[in-house]
């Protein structure tokens, strides 16, 4: 059946004015300034003046939970679909952490098509933080090219958690990610986490002034851990590379502060983006400083910084919203996803003034309704 979402200020993100958006199969098959003509078949929608954007892309969240480090009880839980309907997340990307061994490729995997089967669309990285790359096939070429969830690879650089690769052993990485992207019609990248060694991002300059290869490959994450980790990301942002800023964790300043930082230094917005690291292992601080437990990262910061970077920072709803529409989109090469445009996936939120979350669709699905969730996880209560 067709649905028409009418009388919405459309942001794709661009600004486009008030606008109709007729729905069809799972995909926007019309913009218009009146598709009224419509309305007898198809199931309407009035948006009332209320603002629409594409549905929100989190690149780097663990949906299969992640965390660890304080044994098995400190091990976080898996995601579930309201929890990101909540927040308006519509694509996800996951991926393994510290951990290779108690977290599954392959569980990591079914869970990504689980979220699909029940309404949005989920990728995922092979590999963790080690050298030692866990992967559901033999190889990561295998898995770009097999496996369609399967967008690119993840290690993990200037941490003590890592395995202290090489730029050789990168740049190998990256060869099996490229070739086996060209078969498979992918973009493929290198996921790098960074940790806060001094050596910051070191090997990622390495790679495109020694072995020149192309930065568009090489997707760092967790730039904004420090301060001088940022200064770096700044540079690798200015030689062309994207950065993403984590907003649930490893920060050491509001993340949106970070944006317009990188903006007054001279980045460009469509450079950056923002991931919420969302259900990471993070400890518990009392107000006195003690550590007393563990916790996992949110899931909602992605949204919560970029309303701040527009009602804080000033950045208009157009160029804010880049940092978790078609910026990730655009680094994990997702062709029809991060635009409300023709042919694209129907995912959209739709926001009141306030810009307050009060509508989600997800390729096509009405999945939250007048701030009430109405469609969730098979077993959820």
């Amino acid at each position: 059946m067709l649905k028409l979402i009418k009388h919405t200020q459309l942001y794709s993100p661009e600004f486009q004015g008030q606008k109709d958006i007729l729905i069809a199969h799972k995909k926007i098959i019309a913009i218009g300034d009146d598709l009224s003509h419509f309305e007898s078949d198809a199931q309407v929608y009035d948006a009332k003046g209320r603002i629409t954007t594409p549905g929100l892309i989190d690149q780097h969240i663990h949906v299969i939970g992640a965390g660890g480090k304080d044994g098995f009880a400190s091990m976080t839980p898996e995601v579930t679909l309201s929890e990101l309907i909540a927040c308006g997340t519509t694509t996800v990307c996951s991926l393994l952490g510290t951990d290779g061994t108690a977290r599954n490729i392959r569980s990591l995997y079914a869970k990504v098509s689980a979220l699909e089967q029940e309404g949005i669309s989920a990728y995922m990285f092979s590999g963790y933080y080690g050298m030692d790359t866990v992967t559901i096939t033999d190889s990561i070429q295998g898995d770009m090219i097999f496996i369609d969830k399967v967008l690119g690879c993840k290690i993990a650089i200037s941490d003590i958690r890592s395995s202290y690769p090489s730029a050789t052993d990168l740049v190998r990485k990256l060869r099996d990610i490229r070739v086996g992207g060209m078969i498979a019609n992918k973009k493929g990248i290198l996921h790098i986490h960074l940790g806060n060694l001094p050596s910051k991002m070191d090997l990622l300059f390495e790679l495109v002034e020694k072995f020149h290869f192309p930065i568009e490959h090489i997707s760092p994450t967790h730039v904004g851990r420090t301060k001088e980790l940022f200064e770096h990301a700044i540079a690798f942002a200015k030689l062309g590379g994207m950065i993403d800023i984590t907003t649930g964790a490893s920060k050491y300043t509001d993340p949106y502060k970070a944006v317009l930082y990188a903006l007054d230094q001279g980045v460009s917005i469509d450079l950056m983006t923002f991931s919420t690291d969302g259900h990471a292992g993070l400890t518990k601080f009392s107000e006195s400083g003690e550590a007393i437990g563990v916790r996992k990262a949110p899931i909602d910061t992605n949204l919560k910084e970029t309303v701040a970077l527009v009602k804080q920072g000033g950045i208009p709803i157009e160029e804010a919203f880049k940092l978790i529409t078609v910026n990730p989109a655009k680094n994990l090469g997702l062709k029809h996803k991060g635009k409300v445009d023709l042919g694209y996936d129907a995912d959209l939120c739709c926001f009141n003034n306030q810009l307050e979350l009060v509508d989600v669709f997800a390729k096509g699905k009405h999945m939250m309704e007048n701030k009430e969730i109405i469609v969730k996880g098979n077993f959820e209560l």
